[in-house]
């Protein structure tokens, strides 16, 4: 299996999952953590084994450029190149670069980005995988998010009446 698809499929595969995952009512650091705990579920349903705060190959920036950033989630697989996971509530550049930088050494570079609004892609080979959530204002002045799955909803019934007849009698009666 090439490595872009490879990506596709691992991106494809996560995405399922957190599309089952359901909170409520959670803060922006809650969220976060929800999320990579069930990325690292993800991870270890498939046999990977799985490294919290895994150290990344993008050093950091000046005055700190002797030490590294740190991944989210990443995941060494039998079979298969290792995966960078990065989980973001932000549009931040610096993660961007972090996972271009991991895809750069052969890892799966994928962005996990959760929030209210749409998601700007990232550039190629990083993955996106998407968690829209809904928000509403906390008692706090925080907002509080949740991500709850679609209302699956019977189309209602119509009604049998001929609506050509202009008086509609039964309507007004």
């Amino acid at each position: 299996m090439d490595e872009a698809h490879d990506g596709e499929t691992v991106a494809g595969s996560l995405a399922d999952w957190l599309a089952a995952l359901t909170f409520s009512d959670q803060g922006t650091d809650q969220v976060t953590a929800l999320l990579a705990d069930a990325v690292a579920d993800w991870a270890a349903a498939q046999g990977w084994r799985v490294y919290r705060r895994a150290k990344s190959v993008l050093p950091l920036p000046p005055p700190y450029q002797h030490r590294h950033s740190y991944l989210d989630v990443a995941c060494a697989r039998p079979a298969g190149a290792p995966i960078a996971i990065e989980i973001d509530h932000t549009d931040r550049r610096r993660t961007v670069d972090k996972l271009l930088a991991e895809a750069a050494e052969g890892r799966i570079a994928l962005w996990v980005r959760w929030g209210t609004r749409g998601f700007e892609p990232p550039p190629p080979p990083v993955h996106m995988v998407t968690c829209p959530v809904t928000s509403r204002p906390g008692p706090d002045r925080n907002r509080l998010y949740s991500h709850l799955p679609p209302a699956h909803r019977p189309a209602p019934t119509h009604t049998t009446a001929d609506l050509q007849d202009a008086r509609q009698p039964d309507l007004f009666g």
